[in-house]
């Protein structure tokens, strides 16, 4: 690894070098690491490395901003294995790395195998030395977006969290300010809402906020236990109260005493089991399974429920004095899909995450946003940060699609029921039309007004079926 500050002549350094983002550049020919030095050392820190092994400890050491990359690395410079190989270690090392490539002539697949993995731009050689400087500073602007995006986002996350629960829509603003007051009594409350829209979320956060907190939070789910066992899992029993009791055991109910009791599902109770809950409620004593000992406990009950309890009383399932003994205080979380711009601020918030757990930089593509905007979310959030998760492990891009979220594009608000896709590609053929009319189809001007390299730009024109040649016959010229 060697630096440009090591091979220049000393001087002293100025506050603007102080400043300057650090480049690495990953290439073995020492002619155009030459090149590259005396092109661009007044704009970067620069610093090289001519293999893969070399990339990697320059990576640790120097903390590069950007990095440029030669596909045809050693041991096998005449492919792109090796390339590919570090292109894949950079960016699992450090995700948010903006890494430009740079190809043979005639190596274009490559070149696209790895954009797919994540690079940001690929160049052809012989490098155009004002092509690499557009697409550096394109890659230098769009990493400060991406940070400055990024910390914002955090910003935002942080005013919508309550505990672990994340949300700014005036109904869930209402849900926290409830728990936040009910936290700090005892009461009984009944928390309603759909699979997956965080019940026991609530219930933990109920618990947090209270005088509770020190003690146990025990929650118990109410339709995973067989009615035959959900008794002595709730009350516990003596030795040789029944066969299989070898010792004594408590209940949830008394391991939670002084804490909370998180009876989750509890419409999946048996009637037999509510008579008993009743009791408990009532009394605050429990006795053991095969026990004559009546026990004080003082615990606070928290129960959830995905059914509609008042028609389960009407239908004789559940008990209607029960009911009003759990219902003191009811709060109803709203499923996902009424719950508007919290949609995309959670999958945000999954994104970040998953991105952190599986060491990847990514965000969602517009017409992401409007997918995950328009779908219903049968399962709710917890349905959503599955689907993020996934889409995190198969994107092939630096930008998550519809397809890597298993979703439908959206149509675009105000286009008329028109695919965002449509929409995004007239507008792209529009502006390369433009670009090419303004530069009388001069490649290189073109990219350079566009933003983006030549063979990027070839490669819009192929895919739009754009004739640059064609164009400037048409014109006349």
């Amino acid at each position: 690894m060697t630096s440009d500050h090591s091979s220049r002549p000393r001087r002293l350094l100025t506050r603007c070098d102080m400043t300057l983002p650090t480049l690495l550049i990953v290439e073995d020919d020492e002619s155009i690491r030459t090149e590259l030095k005396y092109e661009l050392r007044d704009e970067y820190t620069l610093v090289f490395a001519g293999d893969r092994l070399e990339a990697l400890a320059s990576l640790r050491q120097a903390g590069p901003d950007l990095v440029t990359l030669d596909l045809g690395l050693p041991p096998a410079p005449e492919g792109a294995e090796e390339g590919l190989r570090t292109l894949e270690e950079i960016l699992r090392a450090v995700p948010s790395t903006k890494v430009i490539v740079v190809t043979g002539n005639g190596e274009r697949a490559n070149a696209l195998r790895a954009v797919q993995a994540g690079a940001f731009d690929y160049l052809s050689k012989p490098i155009d030395i004002d092509a690499l400087k557009g697409v550096l500073r394109r890659a230098g602007f769009l990493q400060g977006v991406e940070a400055e995006a990024g910390q914002h986002l955090t910003t935002v996350e942080a005013a919508a969290r309550f505990e672990d629960l994340i949300g700014q829509t005036p109904k869930m603003a209402q849900i926290f300010e409830t728990v936040t007051r009910v936290a700090q009594t005892d009461v009984t409350v009944l928390i309603q809402g759909e699979s997956g829209t965080g019940k026991e979320l609530l219930a933990r956060a109920l618990h947090v906020k209270s005088p509770r907190h020190d003690n146990d939070f025990v929650p118990i789910n109410c339709g995973a236990i067989a009615e035959t066992l959900l008794e002595a899992e709730l009350f516990g029993h003596e030795k040789g109260a029944y066969t299989g009791a070898h010792v004594q055991r408590k209940g949830r109910v008394e391991v939670a005493d002084r804490g909370t009791l998180f009876l989750d599902e509890i419409g999946e109770m048996s009637l037999a089991l509510q008579v008993k809950l009743l009791r408990f409620l009532q009394e605050r004593e429990i006795e053991r399974i095969g026990g004559r000992q009546r026990i004080k406990v003082d615990t606070r009950v928290v129960a959830a429920t995905n059914k509609d309890l008042k028609a389960e009383i009407v239908a004789g399932r559940f008990r209607e004095d029960l009911y009003f003994r759990l219902s003191v205080v009811t709060i109803t979380i709203p499923p996902l899909r009424q719950r508007g711009d919290d949609i995309v601020l959670l999958a945000n918030s999954f994104l970040r995450r998953a991105c952190e757990q599986y060491r990847r930089n990514l965000q969602f593509g517009r017409d992401a946003s409007f997918a995950l905007a328009a779908h219903s979310w049968p399962g709710n959030v917890r349905e959503l940060e599955n689907s993020v998760q996934r889409a995190v492990i198969m994107a092939r891009g630096r930008f998550i699609g519809p397809a890597d979220l298993g979703l439908e594009a959206a149509d675009v608000p105000g286009q008329g029921g028109r695919r965002l896709k449509e929409a995004r590609n007239q507008v792209e053929r529009e502006l390369l039309l433009e670009a090419l009319a303004r530069t009388q189809g001069n490649i290189s001007q073109a990219a350079r007004e566009l933003g983006v390299s030549r063979p990027a730009l070839h490669d819009l024109l192929h895919k739009h079926g754009i004739d640059s040649k064609t164009l400037r016959i048409d014109r006349g010229e």
